[in-house]
C-alpha cells in the first residue's frame, strides 16, 4: 500500500483488556498502528509523527488528567487529528476540557465497538469492521 495512502492511529489506554480490543479493532491493513499503555509512552509516541486517529482514555494509570494532556500534546504536534475520548467519569468538567483540546467524540465506557468503528471511518481510517469511506472510494475510482 502507498506510504500516502497509510492512517497513523494512537492508542492510548491503561487497560490491557481495552487497549487489546482497540489494537484488534484497528491494525488492518493501510493503518499504522502505536498502542501507549502510559502516559510517557503516549507523549513519546506523539512526539514522534503525527496521527490521523487518537483514541485515548481519559483517566491514565489513575491520573485525572492523563488524557487531557495527551490531547493538549496531540494538538500541538497532531492538530488535525480526530480524537476520541473513552471514560467511565463522563462529567461535564472532563466533557468541556476535553472539547476545549479538540476532542470531537466523548464517549462513555463501555463503548459499542461499532461506534468506535464509525467514527474512525467517518475519519477515513479503516477498521476491522471495514475499509473507511475514503479509501473505499479510491478504490473504486481507481477501478475504474
Amino acid at each position: 500500500m502507498p506510504t500516502e495512502n497509510v492512517k497513523h492511529v494512537l492508542v492510548v489506554e491503561d487497560e490491557q483488556s481495552i487497549r487489546d480490543i482497540l489494537v484488534e479493532l484497528f491494525e488492518v491493513d493501510g493503518n499504522e498502528l502505536v498502542a501507549a499503555e502510559t502516559l510517557p509512552e503516549a507523549l513519546e509516541a506523539l512526539r514522534s509523527k503525527q496521527f490521523d486517529l487518537i483514541v485515548t482514555d481519559l483517566r491514565l494509570g489513575g491520573k485525572r488528567d492523563g488524557g487531557l494532556q495527551v490531547m493538549a500534546m496531540a494538538g500541538m504536534v497532531s492538530y488535525n487529528a480526530t480524537v476520541l475520548v473513552l471514560t467511565a467519569y463522563p462529567d461535564d468538567a472532563n466533557r468541556q476540557a476535553s472539547n476545549r483540546l479538540g476532542a470531537l467524540h466523548f464517549l462513555e465506557k463501555p463503548v459499542d465497538l461499532h461506534t468506535i468503528a464509525t467514527l474512525a471511518n467517518d475519519a477515513g481510517v479503516s477498521t476491522a469492521f471495514g475499509e473507511s469511506r475514503a479509501a473505499s472510494e479510491a478504490r473504486l475510482s481507481a477501478a475504474t
